[in-house]
């Protein structure tokens, strides 16, 4: 496997979280057992059998590897993939494909799908996407994969397998859907991506961006940017429902260990060990 590109890995309760992450650098993320991944500010060649990716936002570090990795699927002899992106964005990003066409004089095979807040779209029996709005420079979104299952019905419980059998025959919608949230991805988002979607503090994994760490750095002019600051997630710290907490999109103005020293110093606890840090 050519190795071409930097990817962080993280296991939690058989979902396994690759990618990497830097602000004005590159991000990219899968889940390989969904079958999906978020942003393709580049591509890992590992990445290339993944056929269903969200993109949060137009900013070249989320990407500009949409065309690179559309094209290497089509030399593998992939099936095309399914891009969902910002619906503002779907023309401007057709006629970018449209302008590598001519530069790289191969086809573009790929489905390109619009999104707006409130949309649901159901990948397989078991998971459904949702978009829900964030808060960045750019028309920018938010995404929720979702678990679901049919559940019986209370009502219904103490039945006999022949009585349940019966009910279904005659019509009667025994069960109920039943809908688990399990990844969070906010993408570049001042907070109130994170305040007026509450379904991210409750998702199993959530993946959120933490820009900016520095006490001495001003947060109104952060959120004014689209971003967000360590202290906003020491704000709501409480309110964090996740098993697994990851945080991501540093600033290149620090390096790794400022980072982690700062981080540690707010949060000793790192929020009862639930925290990770995209280093």
């Amino acid at each position: 496997m050519v190795n071409n590109l930097p990817v962080i890995t993280h296991e939690h309760d058989g979902l396994t979280i690759e990618g990497y992450s830097r602000a004005a650098v590159q991000s990219y993320w899968r889940i390989p057992e969904l079958r999906l991944g978020f942003d393709l500010g580049a591509q890992p060649w590992s990445f290339m059998g993944t056929p269903n990716w969200f993109i949060s936002h137009s900013h070249l570090d989320h990407l500009v590897a949409l065309p690179v990795y559309i094209a290497r699927r089509r030399m593998m002899k992939m099936e095309p993939p399914v891009i969902y992106l910002p619906e503002k964005n779907v023309d401007d990003v057709n006629a970018m494909l449209d302008a590598f066409v001519k530069l790289d004089r191969g086809r573009m095979p790929c489905e390109l799908v619009g999104v707006m807040p409130g949309d649901k779209f159901e990948l397989s029996r078991e998971l459904v996407v949702t978009v829900v709005p964030t808060k960045h420079t750019v028309p920018s979104v938010g995404y929720i994969v979702w678990q679901r299952r049919n559940k019986l019905k209370t009502e219904f419980s103490d039945l006999s397998g022949d009585e349940i059998r019966d009910l279904r025959n005659s019509g009667t919608e025994v069960s109920e859907e039943l809908r688990t949230p399990l990844i969070g991805y906010v993408g570049d988002s001042a907070p109130s991506g994170l305040d007026n979607n509450p379904e991210f503090f409750e998702a199993k994994i959530l993946i959120t961006e933490m820009t900016f760490v520095a006490p001495d750095h001003r947060k109104e002019k952060i959120h004014k940017h689209g971003h967000m600051h360590l202290d906003d997630i020491v704000s709501r710290k409480d309110q964090f429902n996740n098993e697994c907490i990851i945080a991501s999109h540093f600033s290149t103005r620090y390096h790794d260990q400022q980072i982690k020293s700062m981080v540690k110093k707010a949060l000793p606890d790192m929020i009862d060990g639930r925290l990770k840090l995209w280093l």
